[in-house]
This record gives C-alpha cells, sequence and structure tokens, in this order.
C-alpha cells in the first residue's frame, strides 16, 4: 500500500499487534500449506448471529467448513431447506445439492460453450492463492489501529480502518473475540455504517475427515453433470462480489445533463445521475457503440446474469443452467434476424467478451415477469393515454445498477427509446417516435422455445409498426415462444389493448374488454396483472377514475401493485413522448424510488449534452 507524504500511521499497541499477526500468520501457515504436504483437517461452524445491510440475508444462517488448506476445502449448508454442498479438491471444484439429485463437477478439459469445441480454459483454481502474503500483514500496523480489551476470559481485538486504508476503499471495523489460551477467534464482528455481520465460530471434531471427505458421493438417483470449471469459478467470484453491491438512493433532479464519451455517432450521457446511451447506424455500429461505451457495465451484466444468476439457477432447479439456455438458444436461432447476430456480435468482440457470452444473455429477457395498464378517455384527465410497465424480477442480483436508457436510431427503421440495461439489444419496455409504446409480461411455458426470442419481437415491433394494428399483424405471423403477456397503446388513435400470446394462441383485449382471466373490465382502460395485484390495480383505477395525470398513474405502481422483486418502473405518455423511468435501489423498490423524467423527441432532436469543464478550465 502507497505511503502517502503527511499520512499519518494509526495508533496501536506492540503486543496486540503481534497477537493479531501470530493469529494471521497461523491462519496463513494452515491455508496456504502445499498440496503435497496438507496439514491435520479441521471444521468448525460459522453462525451468523446478526446481519444488516448486504448481508442480512445471513442472519440465522448456519455454515460447516470442513478444511486441510485451500487445496481441501469443503463448505456445507441448508439453503432454502435444501442441503448444498461446495468442495474444492485440488483442482476440481465440484457442488451437490441431493435435494434437486444434481452433481456438477467442474472440469478444466471442458469446453465453456457447447458450440465451441476449441473454447476450452484451461482453467486451475487458484482461490486464495495469496491469501495473508507475508509482506500484506508486514503492512497490517501501517493501515489498521489495534487494540484489544479484556472481555471475562476472552480478549476482544478491535481492528479499524485507518486514514491510508480509507483511502484504497477499506473502511469499517472488526472486532476479533479470543479466548484466553486459543489460536484462533471464537466470535467475529463486522461494521462499515451500512453493512454488518456477527459470527460465532463453534468448534466441530475434524477425527472424521479423510481422503473420502473431499470427494463427491452421489446417490442413486443423482443427475451428475460435468461442466467447464471456469462456469464454477466465476459462480464464485460472482457471487461473493454481489454481496457488496451498492446502489445509492437518486437525489432530487435537477436537470443536469453530462457528455460522458462517444464513439462513431453514439454518445454515452449522464441525465441526473442515470445513464441515457445513444446508438445509431447499422447493427455492427450500434453494437460496437454500446460494447465500448459501456464496456464495463456489459462486462458486470454477462457476469451477474450468466455466471451469478444463472448457474445460480441450476442448484435450484436441479438442471445445469448453461446446457438449458444454449439449447433454447439453439432452438430459437432460425427465427433470429441476422442484423441482431451482427449487432450482438459487434457488441461483444467490442466489450471484450465471447460472442457467445453476449448472445446468452441476451436471452435472459425471455424471463422476465410483470404488470401493466394503459389508460385512456374519460379514464385521464384530458383524455390523455398513460401507458405503466411494472419489471418485477430479479431485484438485488445487479441489473439494477447496470441499468440504461437506449435511444435507438437504426439505419433501416423507426427510432425508439428501449429502457433496459447493459449488454441488451432486445427490449421488454419500450415506445417508437411514432408514438406506439408496449410492455411485456412473462407467463409460463417455459421450454417451448421455437420460434423469435420475445424481447427481439418487441424491438422489431419498435422499429417497424406505425400502428396498434400493425404491432399486431406483426407479432400474430411471427413464430413465438412460451407464453407472454403484452400491453400496446397508440396515442395516434387513442386506443390500446392487451395481449396473450403464445406459440400457438394470440388473443387480443381492448380497452374496456372482459377476459376470464380479467373478469372486471373498466372503460377505456386495459389492466393486466395477476392476483392480489390485479384486485389492488383495479381498485386504485375505480377509485382514481378520471382524474388520473402522469404522478396519479405512476402512484398506481406502487405495492402491493408491484411486487418485492420489482426493479424498474416506467411510464410512457406516447401522445407528447413524454416518459419517466425508476429504478430499484438499496432501499427502495422501484416504484417508490426517483423517476426521471425524458423526452423521446427532444432526445432525438436535441443538441448533444456538454463535457464538463475540466479544473481550471
Amino acid at each position: 500500500m502507497p505511503w502517502r507524504v503527511g499520512a499519518q500511521a494509526p495508533t496501536v499497541n506492540p503486543q496486540d499487534v503481534q497477537d493479531v499477526l501470530g493469529f494471521l500468520q497461523k491462519a496463513q501457515a494452515f491455508l496456504g500449506a502445499p498440496a503435497d504436504s496438507p496439514p491435520e483437517p479441521v471444521a468448525f461452524e460459522l453462525k451468523c448471529l446478526s446481519g444488516s445491510g448486504a448481508v442480512r440475508f445471513l442472519e440465522g444462517r448456519s455454515l460447516l467448513v470442513q478444511a486441510q488448506s485451500l487445496h481441501r476445502l469443503k463448505l456445507s449448508a441448508e439453503i432454502d431447506g435444501s442441503s448444498v454442498t461446495v468442495c474444492r479438491n485440488g483442482d476440481q471444484l465440484w457442488v451437490h445439492v441431493p435435494r434437486k439429485n444434481l452433481l456438477v463437477i467442474g472440469d478444466p478439459a471442458v469446453p465453456r460453450f457447447a458450440t465451441r469445441p476449441d473454447s476450452v480454459s484451461h482453467e486451475k483454481l487458484d482461490i486464495g492463492s495469496a491469501f495473508f502474503a507475508p509482506q500484506q500483514l508486514l503492512l497490517l500496523p501501517f493501515a489498521v489501529a489495534i487494540s484489544s480489551v479484556p472481555n471475562g476470559g476472552s480478549s476482544d481485538y478491535i481492528l479499524e480502518a485507518g486514514e491510508l486504508a480509507r483511502e484504497a476503499g477499506i473502511k469499517g471495523r472488526l472486532v476479533a473475540r479470543v479466548a484466553d489460551g486459543d489460536e484462533y477467534p471464537s466470535r467475529l464482528s463486522f461494521d462499515d455504517g451500512k453493512t454488518g455481520a456477527t459470527i460465532e465460530i463453534l468448534p466441530h471434531d475434524a477425527s472424521s475427515v479423510d481422503d473420502t471427505t473431499w470427494q463427491p458421493q452421489p446417490e442413486a438417483d443423482d443427475r451428475t453433470e460435468r461442466v467447464a470449471l471456469s462456469h464454477l469459478t466465476r459462480f464464485v467470484r460472482v457471487a461473493s462480489a454481489s454481496l457488496t453491491k451498492n446502489i445509492p438512493e437518486l437525489g432530487p433532479p435537477k436537470g443536469v445533463r453530462r457528455l460522458i464519451a462517444t464513439e462513431g455517432k453514439g454518445r454515452l450521457e449522464m441525465h441526473d445521475g442515470t445513464r441515457v446511451l445513444f446508438v445509431e447506424g447499422t447493427p455492427e455500429e450500434m453494437g460496437r457503440q454500446q460494447g465500448r461505451l459501456l464496456k464495463k457495465e456489459v462486462r458486470r451484466v454477462v457476469d451477474r446474469i450468466l455466471y451469478g444468476v444463472g448457474v445460480g439457477s441450476s442448484f435450484d432447479k436441479g438442471r445445469w443452467f448453461f446446457g438449458e439456455i444454449e439449447e433454447a438458444v439453439r432452438r430459437t436461432g432460425p427465427h433470429v434476424d441476422p442484423r441482431h447476430l451482427a449487432e450482438m456480435d459487434a457488441l461483444a468482440d467490442a466489450a471484450g467478451l465471447e460472442r457467445e457470452e453476449v448472445r446468452l444473455a441476451n436471452f435472459f429477457p425471455e424471463l422476465f415477469h410483470c404488470s401493466g395498464f394503459a389508460l385512456s378517455g374519460k379514464a385521464t384527465v384530458g383524455g390523455r393515454l398513460y401507458h405503466g410497465r411494472v419489471l418485477d424480477y430479479l431485484r438485488g442480483v445487479g441489473l439494477e445498477e447496470n441499468a440504461v436508457v437506449y435511444i435507438c436510431r437504426p439505419s433501416y427503421g423507426h427510432a425508439w427509446v428501449n429502457a433496459g440495461y447493459a449488454g441488451f439489444i432486445g427490449s421488454v419496455t419500450a415506445m417508437n417516435e411514432r408514438r406506439i409504446a408496449i410492455g411485456e409480461m412473462g407467463g409460463r411455458g417455459e421450454g417451448h422455445w421455437d420460434g423469435k426470442p420475445m424481447a427481439q419481437l418487441v424491438r422489431e415491433v419498435m422499429e417497424q409498426a406505425d400502428t396498434v394494428d400493425e404491432a399486431l399483424d406483426i407479432m400474430r405471423r411471427t413464430p413465438r415462444t412460451c407464453e407472454y403477456y403484452y400491453v400496446i397503446s397508440d396515442a395516434n388513435t387513442g386506443r390500446a389493448c392487451g395481449i396473450k400470446a403464445t406459440p400457438d394462441l394470440f388473443e387480443v383485449i381492448w380497452s374496456g374488454q372482459a377476459h376470464p382471466q380479467l373478469p372486471s373490465p373498466i372503460a377505456d382502460t386495459v389492466l393486466m396483472s395477476a392476483g392480489d395485484r390485479y384486485t389492488e390495480l383495479h381498485r386504485r383505477v375505480q377509485a382514481g377514475y378520471g382524474r388520473f395525470d402522469a404522478d396519479a398513474a405512476r402512484d398506481l405502481m406502487r405495492p402491493p401493485v408491484c411486487m418485492k422483486s420489482n426493479i424498474q418502473s416506467v411510464l410512457f405518455e406516447p401522445g407528447s413522448l413524454d416518459f419517466w423511468v425508476a429504478n430499484a435501489d438499496n432501499d427502495s423498490v422501484a416504484s417508490e424510488a426517483r423517476f426521471t423524467k425524458y423526452n423521446l423527441r427532444e432526445l432525438l432532436d436535441g443538441p448533444p449534452a456538454r463535457k464538463p469543464p475540466r479544473k481550471g478550465e
């Protein structure tokens, strides 16, 4: 860690420093022991007594650890009633979920992608290879203030981040309780003001630990999947990193626009703390613009979607994620517009990712779920048309911090706005310059993949449709996947409709029409939701009928109409091309977070934002 001139070293007690260094050196010697000379095994339970902030979900949970250096490390826990074991045995990593009859074994010889036999990474496990390196330990007294206080037969060693540690982004306070005469702590507590946890460390008998402990023990009806080792190691890294994500609340809007960067005809701007990406031109140009201007965000989304949420879902479903999604992409392949493939490939190249990664990640929106509505005529002030869309899906996995408002001007169709996420070229929430808006809601039928991916179908509607009737025609004649619901609105005619679409069924209801799944129609409205959420949305619309303006329409999306998983909420006013977007943050679902107002026509025709002046200019 570099020493800044004038920085003051933390106040330390020499004996306390020696004690803490002694504990850490013993841990380093154990964990860093060579594979061919392992130490005696240990076993202990980590029990989370309390958790707050990003780790509050750990409260009350326990983890059994068995270890014989970092080369032999086994972690076992109960997650949602299901036993999960993760084990490293040398260069092998395996995960066993008996309740789901699934054993996954990471193998460095297995290709990363089924379509690319040459995509073998030959990765070797290096987990913790530099754990507490001796040179790092020597710097500890310069970065951390160390002290201790007696605590009834134990000592509480207190480590607080000093000035240098804080400058390096390390902050907070760690308290390690060590019983007199023990070599290791019996309790650890950490708090940095936002995230905190207290962990009790309970020793277990390790006498039964032997060579078989580190070998997978599949049951008779288990399904064994041998997969690319890199998929599992990236899952571990992404899952660990997700614990520290931070999405702060946006402050009041001030009308501040800043130009961040340009790439060809594309540019990235920040509008009151929100990303607005302008892409224009051929598919290759638009893909390259996004990949270069949002490189960090694209890579982060692909990591969290494919290797975090995707791989993690395998252990809940009992089916290997990459096998399923690669099969789905193969089956949808004949129905994908070559222009979309060209855009995805250009995006991947510009972002420094494998093309297969971006293609697979772009299939992910097929799994989104939501609510939606359209209000017009007698339901609203002045007969204006308002179209609301609530995205309820996977809040907290890392999509929210990579939200983007895309202003798309393709060389072959209408310009349109896409409320989405970095790396995605399709859409589930959009409005075009012809005053047509659309929002999607997921249903059932997962596995019916012989059609055009839903997110690309929505995009084609935006780029090709001038009216709601043209939009319906495009959707009706296109081979479709699974079961999806849509709301489409058309400010040119003031009409709106709801759609239920499967590969074999295409039903349309217009404003004020009833359907067996939506039994209580209200004139001049389309209300699409399910269960209690539909009941509450219906009640709110009845209560405010005739008085809805933009503010009141946005309020319709608040809980319980939106779910706890609400990551994004959008309101369109297609007649004026105004729209409002809100994304969830650490503390609030999207519908209770700040909405930012934009206007599509102004964004298309207005001048670019200006770069902020440099210091001294």
